[in-house]
């Protein structure tokens, strides 16, 4: 199966919980979406993009009854919706390569914690999100996903690599200081 495949396609039909994504259909293609017998597709792509999704609560079992393989999910298009947190069940994607989360709500930094987790993580947006405002924004999250390499539709540079080294390293230490004076 090749990397992603065509992506199964929920966007912009106004979906707001992940039960709404059974009562739908995916978007038609250029190329032609298969399908097994018992009618799940063989992709490794899903587009969910454009909706009213606050919150991925029931993903896993969308995953199941949409796709052939769910647990070889290698894309997972969420940008522009209304999610304001980064839910665990995406931490349980471990084959994921690539999270579009530009466009939602994010305002911790701190939620980009949970995606550590996700050890084939290339490729992740996060821009058009509040954190984005934040001071050091890029470097926390090359910092916090060291394996990225593109991020917000930029490769990552040797450089951002070693700021964001740097800088970690140096959060980790003030970390530790104020916990020992805390003791």
């Amino acid at each position: 199966m090749e990397l992603q495949g065509v992506p199964v396609d929920f966007s912009f039909k106004y979906i707001s919980t992940m039960r709404d994504v059974l009562s739908e259909e995916p978007n038609p293609s250029m190329r032609p979406l298969r399908k097994n017998s018992k009618g799940k597709f063989s992709s490794r792509a899903l587009r969910l993009n454009n909706n009213i999704i606050t919150e991925l609560t029931g993903l896993t079992d969308i995953l199941s009854a949409v796709f052939v393989e769910p647990t070889c999910l290698a894309w997972l298009d969420l940008s522009f919706n209304d999610i304001s947190h980064i839910h665990p069940v995406l931490t349980e994607l471990v084959e994921l390569r690539m999270l579009n989360l530009h466009g939602n709500s994010i305002c911790n930094l701190s939620e980009v914690d949970k995606l550590r987790t996700l050890p084939l993580l290339r490729t992740i947006t996060l821009h058009g999100n509040t954190i984005e405002k934040e001071r050091g924004y890029r470097g926390y999250v090359i910092s916090t996903l060291p394996h990225l390499k593109m991020m917000d539709f930029n490769a990552i540079t040797k450089q951002e690599r070693v700021m964001a080294s740097i800088w970690h390293k140096g959060r980790k230490s003030c970390e530790s200081s104020i916990h020992s004076t805390e003791g």
